[in-house]
């Protein structure tokens, strides 16, 4: 039996901080029988128990030490354990304080490292964790802890499943990614008609808007929702922010440990999901009050970083900055992937009650790249400052991908936007799997690998709308481990021929840019980005994605600002061009184009 509401106002014999209950506004007892219209769970303490490894700690400093040493940077595991530690102590403590506030926002993965994790470190080594700051997130939810799903969660979404009633996750959570694959990892993905996690939307609980945003999703509002949750100052409080019919704990770690004393308390307490089961099983369909809309706040950041300190002059560059698409690899559309993705497209939405037909949801995706594509020609047009931003997922799939989606589903759409929001970060990844096949280009393992051996650090500069599935292209190509920095556009927030681009990078590796090479094969983006970021030397490869002729019309023309220092056929060609070897004729030789 679950502890009333009366019980809960003190918790005995739990001696939990509560506010006196001379200020305390209790809510109005729920009606227990009647059926939410939908059921949102939080992940860990709820969907998962989990157990800490401490041994993760030593794991993690490790891995981060092999990271910077493969862009330069030699920090040992023991120098970085208390870093990473004290990291981990100042994000508790955000955390806690985020906890107090009325709508918080949730950090960005880039703001975790920066202004957390690696703050004490040189401004070349922080740059190149900023860099891989999302892959450390999802390394760091997967490694620290154990997860195993928690006794009556698996009757509990068969009953829900039964009973028609769509179910949701919300959760805090700085790898909303990682959570996605344990969900998946544990046969889950389909008992879910969404998942919420801070990270991607961002915005954290105790802000209300988060609970809302999950309950649109599926069709619902928060009022005819009940939330399940297992702490008092994130969980019970959004879900009474939010005007929720109902909200329960699951009793686990955190739920004893509340860091101030807070006014709100739960309908009911169990100690594991199991007691949900019997309560959701005796509810009947009922009529709810429909609450007054919210609106959500997304975070933005800005941080500046200082100058990078430049090298010893030698003859080598000082570092080789090298685009993907076009410059790496080769890529053509992938029919059969795109027409897959357009079917996961609706058959999440359809989870959450929002029909789409798999044939129009093929045309939406078709639609929504050339939505992308104008949208890309406008702020190209529009950046007279020379800021270009990068569209982000929001953006496209809620914005442009939105309406499109809405305009094929008939009846009531009113939450398709929310589904698209909450869904949106999973979707570009899904996406930049799924649109095209990608083949590396003939001498860029050569190339990189006589780099690693000369001492040159690799950077990766590209406009990409995941900077992930660049990642896992590139360890398939077997170069990720030669990358010593990362700078993807979907990450950064801003996009060639931007000058951020060039300049992240060369902060990244800590090199004099006007050494360094930048490759590319888009003279309007990589030249022009190259030249803005103070590059040395611009190299445009042919066989990319700029006709010979009109690359031939830009070299005729010595004003021309995207005017290359050099081009090469060959991707090869560099290896002597850049003394990465002793320099010996041959045929297809790079042409010098500077006056």
């Amino acid at each position: 039996m679950p502890f009333t509401l009366g019980a809960c106002a003190g918790l005995p014999p739990r001696n939990l901080p509560f506010l006196p209950s001379s200020i305390v506004t209790p809510p109005s007892t729920p009606d227990l029988t009647v059926r939410p219209e939908a059921l949102l769970l939080d992940f860990g303490g709820v969907v998962f128990q989990t157990r800490k490894r401490p041994e993760a700690v030593a794991e993690f400093a490790a891995h981060v030490s092999a990271l910077l040493a493969r862009a330069g940077h030699t920090i040992s595991p023991d120098t970085l354990v208390p870093v990473l530690e004290g990291g981990r102590t100042a994000i508790s403590d955000w955390k806690n304080a985020s906890s107090r506030r009325l709508h918080p926002r949730e950090l960005t993965h880039r703001e975790i490292w920066r202004d957390f994790y690696a703050s004490p470190l040189p401004a070349p080594a922080r740059e190149v964790l900023v860099g891989e700051a999302g892959e450390l997130q999802e390394w760091i939810t997967l490694a620290t802890a154990e997860h195993t799903v928690r006794p009556g969660i698996p009757d509990l979404l068969d009953l829900a499943a039964a009973l028609g009633v769509p179910v949701g996750i919300v959760s805090n959570a700085h790898g909303g990614r990682a959570h996605r694959m344990l969900i998946d990892r544990h046969g889950l993905t389909d008992r879910f008609g969404v998942q919420v996690y801070s990270d991607e939307v961002g915005i954290r609980k105790p802000n209300p808007d988060i609970i809302e945003l999950a309950a649109n999703a599926l069709g619902t509002t928060a009022a005819r929702t009940w939330y399940v949750g297992d702490t008092f100052d994130r969980d019970v409080t959004c879900a009474r922010r939010a005007g929720v019919a109902a909200v329960m704990l699951t009793r686990h770690h955190s739920t004893d440990r509340v860091p101030f004393p807070v006014a709100d308390v739960p309908d009911a307490v169990f100690d594991t999901p199991e007691g949900l089961v019997p309560l959701l099983r005796a509810t009947v369909p009922g009529t709810f009050a429909i609450p007054p809309g919210s609106s959500d706040t997304a975070p933005g950041t800005s941080t500046t970083a200082p100058a990078p300190d430049a090298r010893d002059e030698t003859t080598l560059p000082s570092a080789l900055l090298l685009d993907h698409g076009g410059v790496i690899s080769t890529s053509t559309s992938d029919a059969d992937g795109r027409r897959a993705f357009a079917h996961h497209l609706a058959a999440g939405l359809r989870r959450a009650g929002w029909h789409l037909a798999d044939t129009d949801a093929e045309d939406v995706v078709a639609e929504t790249i050339a939505a992308h594509k104008r949208w890309k020609k406008t702020r190209h047009a529009q950046a007279e400052d020379g800021t270009v931003p990068e569209i982000d997922p929001r953006t496209y799939w809620v914005d442009l991908a939105g309406p499109l989606v809405e305009a094929r589903i008939v009846g009531e759409t009113t939450g398709v936007r929310s589904w698209l929001r909450a869904e949106a970060h999973a979707l570009s990844i899904a996406w930049g799997r799924a649109k095209s096949v990608s083949t590396v280009r003939p001498g860029v393992v050569e190339l990189c690998e006589a780099a690693h051996a000369a001492g040159v650090p690799i950077g990766i500069v590209s406009n990409t709308v995941s900077g992930r599935g660049v990642r896992e292209k590139l360890a398939t190509f077997g170069l990720g481990h030669l990358v010593g920095a990362s700078v993807y556009s979907d990450e950064l927030g801003r996009r060639k021929p931007d000058a951020l681009v060039a300049v992240t990078a060369c902060r990244a590796l800590g090199v004099d840019p006007t050494r360094a090479v930048f490759v590319g094969d888009k003279p309007a983006n990589d030249v022009v980005s190259a030249r803005g970021g103070g590059v040395g030397t611009a190299v445009i490869v042919r066989g990319g994605r700029t006709a010979d002729a009109e690359l031939d019309a830009i070299l005729a023309d010595p004003t021309s600002p995207q005017r290359p220092d050099l081009v090469v056929e060959e991707m090869g060609d560099l290896i002597d061009a850049l003394h990465l070897r002793p320099r010996t004729p041959h045929e297809g030789a790079p042409v010098d184009v500077r006056p």
